[in-house]
């Protein structure tokens, strides 16, 4: 049996055991299957491949994007420069990181860009931003970073004025506000600022409409959630432990 899985804490929040699990049976893969590994300490990860030898592959979610790193034998170049790992994949003993978020974002957002879409406003810092940032310059947008605190690469979400919210038309949030269950959150940006010429993009999938999406939607933008960016990610997982 080849085992694959995800691991994280919580997992409640999980898109990829049922995902894959569909995945198995429409496509007749026999021999595999999925599981979701809950760790609340990232150190349990070194013990995780001895415990379940027949692990191929893992993919890889909040809080542990950057913390798997130091674990890890080998790093793809994407990973090197970005510093956030959501794919793993174990071939003769060696444990080599991959982000596949990249390409899961990169795809889903192209169709969606106009001819305005030139410069973005990226919320929040994690491994999830790090992708999206190295998805963003891959595709020559600029962009800024906003952060809780401002510093010397981010600026604070109390920057965002009129005329930095009708520079920048692309909206991505890397946060997890908004997520269910807390879904009454969304990041503090002036949503009144917003207009038919802003694309926001909210890495959340569940609900399938944030209360980030809803506010953009009100003001006429177009919006969409991480849903296709996880089937993305998660196919170009499968074709890197099958490689």
């Amino acid at each position: 049996m080849k085992l694959y899985g995800l691991i994280g804490y919580p997992l409640s929040h999980s898109f990829s055991k049922g995902f894959f699990a569909e995945k198995f049976e429409k496509e007749h893969i026999a021999g595999c299957r999925y599981d979701n590994y809950a760790i609340p300490d990232i150190q349990e990860f070194a013990g995780l491949w001895q415990q379940q030898p027949d692990l191929q592959g893992l993919n890889v979610t909040i809080p542990y994007k950057e913390a798997v790193i130091p674990f890890l034998d080998e790093l793809s170049d994407a990973v090197k420069q970005i510093g956030a790992v959501n794919c793993i994949h174990f071939k003769n003993g060696v444990k080599t990181g991959y982000n596949t978020d990249v390409t899961g974002f990169g795809n889903s957002l192209k169709p969606l860009l106009q001819p305005h879409h030139q410069k973005a406003l990226v919320l929040g810092t994690g491994g999830a931003a790090k992708a999206v940032m190295y998805a963003l310059q891959q595709m020559e947008i600029a962009f800024k970073v906003v952060s809780r605190q401002a510093s010397a690469t981010t600026i604070g979400y109390n920057s965002l004025d009129q005329f930095i919210m009708e520079e920048y038309t692309i909206i991505i949030n890397t946060t997890p506000l908004g997520m269910y269950p807390k879904t009454d959150a969304c990041p503090e940006i002036p949503y009144q600022y917003i207009s038919s010429r802003h694309l926001l993009y909210d890495l959340v999938y569940n609900p399938a409409e944030t209360l980030f999406l809803k506010k953009g939607a009100e003001q006429g933008a177009a919006t969409k959630n991480g849903h296709e960016m996880l089937i993305l990610q998660a196919e170009a997982s499968w074709e890197i432990w099958n490689k």
